[in-house]
């Protein structure tokens, strides 16, 4: 009998590594932008959720049940973002200091 567990996790990043692609679509480090999944209702970081990253997409995880909660790939010269497993996605808004000017 096989176990698909260590399998899966073999897979498995963290969601840290969705960063860099996408950067391509946000001005600011959204792996600190919180995302609340669809399916079970846990808001979490998204360097927090699950990243699947061998699949022609991205697929991150929500950490808490698993479910899909987004998808980031390319193609044609095109980013495709599907937040479909995402009820809201809560970014990070840099401060910007006030020189007193």
């Amino acid at each position: 009998m096989t176990d698909t567990t260590d399998a899966v996790s073999a897979r498995r990043l963290d969601g840290n590594a969705a960063g860099g692609p996408l950067a391509a679509l946000f001005a600011v480090d959204v792996t600190a932008a919180r995302s609340r999944c669809a399916a079970c209702g846990t808001t979490a970081a998204l360097g927090e959720h699950l990243l699947y990253a061998d699949a022609p997409a991205m697929v991150l995880r929500c950490p808490s049940c698993t479910e899909v909660v987004l998808r980031v790939g390319t193609r044609e010269g095109y980013v495709l973002l599907d937040l479909r497993g995402a009820t809201l996605l809560t970014v990070p808004v840099p401060v910007v200091a006030d020189d007193g000017a």
